[in-house]
């Protein structure tokens, strides 16, 4: 059981409660310092975070992270506090089993709350556990929308 988990019991206790808290725990004005411990709270200890990308020669690279490691990225690279960042659900496609659930969540990124259109989008691939006494984030694989891969009408709405 993890330490923080009766200050965050609402974020946990449902798949949308989970998903929820998971774009706002990251999202923020330039500066704003983000409740680390509340994203702690929604991801496993075994939880992965993996992102899609292609580096400066164009070839496809992978940057597998803890949530800890992700936090530090975040935190090193000033990518979320450091130029203010707001990621907000566009749309969702949940599919469940058991207790797995895998969530196709497209998202859209924006540098402040106030602006009008995203400056990024792209399909978080999130896969969840319910233990039968919470939800948690076992893994997130992420993509953003290229040129190359536009996103797909049927995960825009």
């Amino acid at each position: 059981m993890n330490k923080f988990s009766k200050q965050y019991n609402d974020d946990v206790s449902s798949i949308n409660s989970i998903l929820n808290a998971l774009y706002e725990v990251i999202s923020g004005e330039k500066g704003e310092e983000r409740d680390w411990d509340r994203e702690r709270n929604l991801f496993h200890p075994k939880a992965r975070l993996i992102v899609v990308r292609k580096d400066e020669d164009n070839h496809l690279d992978t940057k597998i992270m803890t949530c800890d490691e992700f936090i530090q990225y975040a935190k090193k690279k000033a990518i979320i506090d450091g130029v203010g960042f707001y990621e907000y659900e566009i749309a969702r496609r949940v599919e469940e089993f058991g207790h797995v659930v895998h969530v196709w969540s497209t998202f859209g990124s924006k540098y402040s709350k106030e602006d009008h259109e995203p400056h990024t989008r792209g399909i978080n691939s999130i896969q969840l556990l319910n233990d039968q006494k919470r939800w948690w984030v076992m893994n997130i694989f992420w993509n953003k929308e290229t040129s190359e891969f536009p996103l797909p009408e049927e995960y825009c709405n």
